[in-house]
Parts: C-alpha cells; sequence; structure tokens
C-alpha cells in the first residue's frame, strides 16, 4: 500500500513540477485546451463537418468557452502560489479604489474612441440612423450582460489576472503586451469559423490580430494606472464589447462593415495605442525598475 500511495504522489507530482517550472506556458496551455475543446466542435458542426448543433447550444458553449482563461489562471496559480495566491488573484476581482479618471476613461473615453474610429471610414456618416436614444436606453442591460457572458468575467483573470504581470516582468510593459495581444488574438480563432463572428477572411483574421494587439497596449496602460485591477479590465472589456457591437454598428450600418466589421475598432484603437507607446516611451504606465501590478514581490516570471 505504501508503494502504490508513493506512486499516485508521484504521479501528480508530475504535472505540479511542470506547471511550477513554466508557468506561463503552462497557463496559456490550459487556457486554449480549455476553451478550444469547446469552440473548435462548435466551429466544425458550422462548417459541416460535425452534425448540426442547435442555437441555445452553441450560445453556451460560446459562453462556457470564455472561461477557459480563468481555468488556467486559478490552476496554475493554485500549483505555483497556493492558497495565498488564490485569495490575492480574488481580491483583485473587487480592487476598486482606482480613481476617477480611469472609470471615465473606460466607461466614456473607450467609447469615443470607437465613435472615431468609425466617423473615419468612408460612408460610415452617410448611413448614420437616428436611433441613439433607444440603444443607449437598452446600454445598461447589455453592458451587464456583455460583463457577465461576453468575455470580461470569463477572460480577464487570465489574460490581465495572471498572463500580463508575469510578461511585463520579463519582457518589458511593451513587448509584453504585444507577446499577450498576439496570443489573446489566435485564442479566438475558432469562433472565425463558428458561424457567429464576422466572416473568416485572410483580412478579417489580420485585421482582428492588429486590432486585440493594439486594444492590449491600451488595456496595459490602464492596468498598470489601477494598480492591476481586475474590475477596471473587465469593465474596459465590456465597455469596447458593449459599445462596438450595440451602439455604433447598428447606428452606422455602412455596407463596407458587412465585410469589415472590425475597421472602426482597428482604426481607433491602432492610432491610441500608437499615441500611447510614443507618450510613455513604451513604459505604458510602468516606472522602470518597478514590479508589474499583479506580481508577488517575491515571485519570478
Amino acid at each position: 500500500m505504501a508503494v502504490v500511495g508513493n506512486i499516485d504522489r508521484s504521479s501528480r507530482a508530475v504535472p505540479q513540477g511542470v506547471i511550477a517550472r513554466h508557468p506561463l506556458t503552462a497557463y496559456f496551455v490550459i487556457a486554449y485546451l480549455v476553451s478550444w475543446v469547446i469552440e473548435v466542435p462548435v466551429a466544425l458542426s458550422a462548417q459541416g463537418v460535425l452534425p448540426a448543433l442547435p442555437k441555445p447550444a452553441v450560445a453556451i458553449a460560446v459562453v462556457a468557452a470564455t472561461f477557459g482563461p480563468t481555468v488556467g489562471a486559478f490552476v496554475v496559480t493554485a500549483v505555483t502560489d497556493g492558497r495565498a495566491g488564490v485569495v490575492r488573484l480574488l481580491r483583485r476581482y473587487v480592487q476598486w479604489r482606482v480613481g476617477i479618471v480611469w472609470y471615465l476613461f473606460l466607461l466614456i473615453g473607450v467609447p469615443l474612441i470607437v465613435i472615431l474610429g468609425t466617423i473615419v471610414v468612408p460612408g460610415a456618416l452617410q448611413a448614420y440612423r437616428p436611433i441613439l436614444p433607444a440603444l443607449l436606453a437598452a446600454y445598461p442591460l447589455a453592458f451587464l450582460m456583455t460583463f457577465l457572458l461576453g468575455g470580461p468575467l470569463g477572460e480577464e483573470p487570465g489574460w490581465r489576472g495572471f498572463a500580463l504581470p508575469r510578461l511585463q516582468d520579463r519582457f518589458g510593459p511593451l513587448r509584453g503586451s504585444v507577446i499577450l495581444g498576439v496570443l489573446w488574438a489566435c485564442w479566438h480563432l475558432p469562433l472565425f469559423w463558428s458561424g457567429v463572428w464576422t466572416p473568416p477572411t485572410v483580412a478579417n483574421v489580420v485585421m482582428f490580430v492588429v486590432m486585440i494587439t493594439a486594444l492590449t497596449i491600451m488595456m496595459t496602460w490602464v492596468f498598470n494606472h489601477a494598480g492591476g485591477s481586475l474590475l477596471i479590465t473587465m469593465l474596459m472589456h465590456a465597455s469596447f464589447n458593449t459599445f462596438a457591437n450595440r451602439v455604433a454598428s447598428p447606428l452606422f450600418p455602412a455596407p463596407i462593415f458587412d465585410e469589415y466589421g472590425l475597421l472602426p475598432v482597428l482604426i481607433g484603437f491602432t492610432a491610441t495605442a500608437l499615441v500611447l507607446i510614443v507618450a510613455t516611451r513604451g513604459r505604458l504606465g510602468l516606472p522602470a525598475g518597478e514590479p508589474s501590478p499583479g506580481l508577488p514581490r517575491a515571485e519570478g516570471s
């Protein structure tokens, strides 16, 4: 019995040892694996490779898949930092004392960036529909549903809660953000073939990767100034998702957006990211020599 017990403990120690030695790699593997195990069958079903799924099942699957990053964050945190690390991560969910300016930026500034990115596209202003009051009336409920089910709650504990502090610590804020942006964007790839997203053309995929990378740079800037608050990054994630899809898109239904719906956010976020890179000299709010917010002082990357 003692031999069996030792073997059992040894078998559990092997994956835990790998995770402890390579926490970032382990995190991304788990985040991708959990989400893609759910999303890939949905995409194959939408493409006719697997039997068709009912729409409610697709909706539930897409929502469930958004929690892959959270699963990865808590699994790796539990292995590397134990219960104390898990508690620290949970506390950042309710870290709300960050200064009013950051709430104003994510609730007003981000929508303005989306609008400016929209109206510079040829044909957008001509397609304007005077339905803003109705859209704004429905906005609070849409924001809440997006926050809970549309990605922010499921994704941010992983991308900004776990990965960003370690990537900043290892590569610096700008390079770390670019790496995270590309990996975050690629994590979404099955959704292009799921039938619920923009058409999976090469142009749309490339625009999406660039847009998400630019958005990541913006979110790193906010994250660093907000002391690693997950509440702020979740609210920012909900802000751009909700406003772009529920306000800007129906407000300016230009024909070009039928094929290239990412153009407004691509333009707005890329321009903003470039300004932030120049204005902060690539530091994105993280002083040189300082540890990243959200990273325990004694922890390496």
